[in-house]
């Protein structure tokens, strides 16, 4: 039994590995365990963690802390890189102000912590802690680790307090809004108020009856308006015609017309006319509309086109064809001419068949590249991200810079490579699958490295009257913030119920919370305002967390 206990008893890279990988093993698969219809997922993690620390199970101090690194790293540059390509773009139409109801979360809990720390007598390296358990926030936690070793002091007090906060972390934020919903919820704040399909693009069949459309070439029509719009066929008596630039127009000319869901009633004011004909059916079969084109789907997969503006391709004067749609991800693109390619789109190609197979080794579309990670280019992300957590930031009325650290700078840099990335012609394309996955390792790691080190004096810390402090502290930092700011935004009447709960759950991190909402109540506002809230609000809380920590330790 010698060799068994070698495993498990004797510090050594084995032992960690082993440890790690049993914790990881045996806490993702009780989180998939459903309790009143809540399941903790991957935070199981951490707590089953906590069990093995707390039995005195421990891993050689240096192995801890490298594979904490590591995973911490790994999770929040695949992370940005993940929300990047959207970040920015989540600004337009209501995305501003989802980020500033998630702000007003952030602060009011912000501004309580402080307050705990004088009325409770919690000191500020321990309240850091609770806050981030509070809100779920594990990358804070690594970037507050980070600024008190920064100062000298022991991180270990607030890896302490955010193991005892984080469960109720968790299920607070769905208490608070079972809360809101039994006495502040009206009927008319449950129907749907925002359209969860606003990002995708409108199929419409449209008439030439406008008599200022008739003799202009399609070129001309585009330029005159402000709409946008692709022309993917026209029907011209028994005729079927790729439109092109100077193609001209003619009267009672069928058009099918690619525009953005908001602009379809744009469209029959320009043309004059719309057929009655759902074509936004997902089960049509494109290919047998018209005998003489095509519709096919290719991969954009030539790394030299990654980054390229649609119209730098020339692909409607080369090769005869058009382009109608770009699918990102689960995202259905306008195909413009100023639309920015990235590695990995599907492009959907309309033309004769014979013209398409050009156009496609043009794309390259290859599958079997794009089913190849570019690992390096996550090493060399990870590394530049590191490097710029490291860079000094001077702040008014701070004696020591601040600095993004090992959480806030591969965060930031994953956002920039995943949004700027195809204008630097840098292809950082991973499939769905291995980002999730990295993600997940990272996170994973990450957690039971936590939980291993804050287990060893996780019972003895609750037991203490102490310990039970930070608890009820945790406990009102997570619902308090929530409640004010979610009655707020309820009583302005601008958001549904589901929008509300998505700005909620974003700005606490807490991806749980908005499993159970998507649960319980209709449609995807909740998921549409979470995506818009989440990547400002998880910097933002990484800077907060060093920044109390520069202020108040």
């Amino acid at each position: 039994m010698n060799w068994i206990n070698g495993l498990f008893n004797i510090p050594s890279a084995l032992q960690a590995v082993v440890i790690l990988s049993l914790i990881c093993a045996i806490g993702l698969t009780l989180g998939k365990i459903r309790l009143g219809g809540i399941s903790l997922g991957i935070a199981f993690v951490f707590f089953f963690g906590i069990a093995v620390g707390s039995f005195g199970l421990q891993i050689d101090h240096q192995m801890l802390t490298y594979c904490e690194t590591f995973g911490l790293v790994l999770f929040v540059y695949t992370l940005g890189l993940h929300v990047g390509p959207n970040f920015f773009g989540s600004f337009r139409q209501e995305g501003t102000m989802f980020n500033l109801w998630s702000l007003g979360v952030i602060l009011v809990g912000t501004a309580m912590a402080v307050a705990l720390t004088y009325i409770m007598g919690i000191p500020m390296s321990a309240m850091v802690g609770i806050l981030c358990g509070a809100t779920t926030n594990t990358p804070a936690l690594g970037a507050a680790e980070q600024a008190l070793a920064h100062v000298g002091n022991s991180g270990g007090e607030a890896a302490l307090a955010t193991a005892v906060t984080y469960p109720l972390g968790v299920v607070g934020v769905i208490f608070a809004m079972i809360f809101i919903r039994k006495f502040f919820v009206r009927p008319a704040d449950l129907e749907l108020r925002h359209d969860a399909e606003e990002d995708y693009t409108y199929i419409g069949q449209f008439v030439v009856v406008n008599p200022a459309l008739v003799g202009k070439t399609v070129a001309e029509i585009v330029q005159g308006t402000h709409l946008k719009f692709i022309i993917s066929r026209i029907w011209r008596n028994k005729e079927v015609l790729v439109p092109k630039g100077e193609t001209v127009l003619k009267e009672n000319d069928n058009l099918l017309v690619i525009t953005n869901k908001d602009e379809a009633a744009g469209m029959e004011i320009l043309f004059g006319k719309q057929v009655t004909r759902d074509w936004n059916k997902e089960q049509i079969d494109w290919n047998h509309i018209d005998s003489h084109l095509e519709s096919r789907i290719i991969v954009l997969s030539k790394p030299g086109l990654n980054g390229k503006r649609l119209g730098q391709l020339h692909l409607r004067d080369m090769y005869g064809v058009n382009v109608s749609r770009v699918l990102r991800g689960d995202i259905k693109l306008l195909a413009t001419e100023r639309l920015v390619l990235r590695y990995g789109d599907r492009l959907t190609i309309i033309g004769k068949p014979g013209a398409i197979d050009h156009a496609e080794h043009y794309l390259g579309n290859s599958v079997k590249t794009l089913n190849e990670p570019n690992i390096s280019s996550i090493f060399l992300g990870m590394m530049l991200g590191l490097a710029l957590g490291t860079i000094p930031l001077s702040l008014p009325g701070m004696d020591a810079p601040i600095r993004l650290g090992i959480a806030g700078g591969p965060i930031m840099m994953g956002i920039i490579v995943g949004a700027f990335g195809p204008r630097l012609h840098i292809v950082s394309y991973t499939t769905r699958s291995a980002s999730l996955m990295l993600r997940k390792l990272g996170l994973a790691l990450y957690l039971a490295c936590l939980g291993l080190d804050a287990g060893k004096d996780f019972l003895s810390t609750v037991i203490r009257p102490e310990g039970l402090l930070w608890v009820g502290a945790g406990f009102l930092l997570t619902v308090v913030p929530i409640v004010i700011v979610g009655i707020v935004a309820l009583r302005t009447r601008k958001f549904d119920f589901g929008t509300v709960c998505g700005i909620l759950c974003g700005s606490m991190a807490n991806p749980m919370a908005l499993g159970y909402a998507n649960d319980t109540l209709k449609g995807e506002t909740g998921n549409i305002s979470y995506a818009a809230v989440y990547p400002l609000g998880m910097f933002i809380r990484v800077i907060i967390a060093q920044v109390l920590v520069m202020f108040f330790v």
